[in-house]
């Protein structure tokens, strides 16, 4: 049997199940279509997954407040309609012009690492469809947010509005300059890989502040970086994870 067909023999199955389970109990129907229980139970697959990985990035359960976050932020508003019913499991997925929404885990993990406070002001590079922005405004006081691809930021402005987050900026931008006007950030999170940690990013980066950044380690792939700058300046960085992001891309140069 090839892959496909394994594939589709597996799907089948699976919707037989979800039916012949519904017909014995009609609630589970309803409760595999009810947002707050897919999200419950996306919450319930992001610790299990911390809790295999915790030996690697220090952190095999994530704070409750980050927990609550992700079972506020309704992903399924985040993703195109095609993907809805798939927006709550543990997995990125397609949000067109090449970009992703990042997997909940990972979304999860590089918020805890931020290790954030109420009154704290976040720099996000790679807003894309604008829900680790979502999160991130969950959790503190005010949240910028830098995407490249004009349509995508356009479209996650008017979606975080329209959802009431209204303590998120947003702008078009290249992520690598950052947003010096609005310098210092107590905490400043990259979304897409870099080749190397951006120095205007460091420089943006408040006394005491910490950055998450992926970034390209050669032939290990990537790493998720968290970078802490001392009260003095001095930097200190350890590497969380082996992850897979999009490529941070810079605007093209001008002729």
């Amino acid at each position: 049997m090839t892959t496909g067909s394994f594939d589709r023999v597996r799907q089948a199955l699976r919707t037989f199940l979800a039916f012949a389970l519904a017909l014995v109990d009609p609630s589970q129907g309803a409760a595999a279509d009810d947002p707050a229980k897919l999200r419950a139970r996306m919450v319930e697959d992001v610790a299990a997954m911390a809790r295999e990985t915790g030996r690697e990035t220090g952190r095999s359960m994530f704070s409750a407040r980050v927990m609550d976050a992700l079972r506020r932020v309704e992903r399924h508003r985040f993703v195109p309609p095609s993907f809805a019913r798939d927006a709550y499991d543990n997995r990125p997925l397609p949000i067109g012009l090449g970009q992703t929404i990042s997997q909940p885990y990972i979304v999860a993990l590089s918020t805890d690492l931020l290790d954030l406070e109420p009154g704290h002001r976040v720099l996000e590079i790679g807003t894309g469809s604008g829900y680790q922005a979502a999160v991130l405004a969950e959790l503190v006081g005010q949240v910028l947010t830098i995407e490249i691809v004009p349509a995508l930021s356009e479209e996650a402005k008017a979606r975080l509005a329209q959802l009431g987050y209204a303590n998120v900026d947003v702008r078009i931008g290249d992520g690598h300059a950052g947003w010096p006007e609005r310098a210092p950030f107590d905490r400043i999170l990259v979304t897409a890989a870099a080749a190397s940690i951006p120095e205007a990013l460091v420089q943006q980066l408040a006394p005491g502040g910490r950055m998450v950044i992926p970034v390209e380690s050669g032939v290990s792939g990537q790493q998720l970086v968290v970078l802490e700058k001392a009260a003095d300046g001095s930097l200190t960085k350890r590497n969380a994870l082996a992850v897979r992001f999009v490529p941070l891309v810079k605007n093209p140069a001008p002729r």
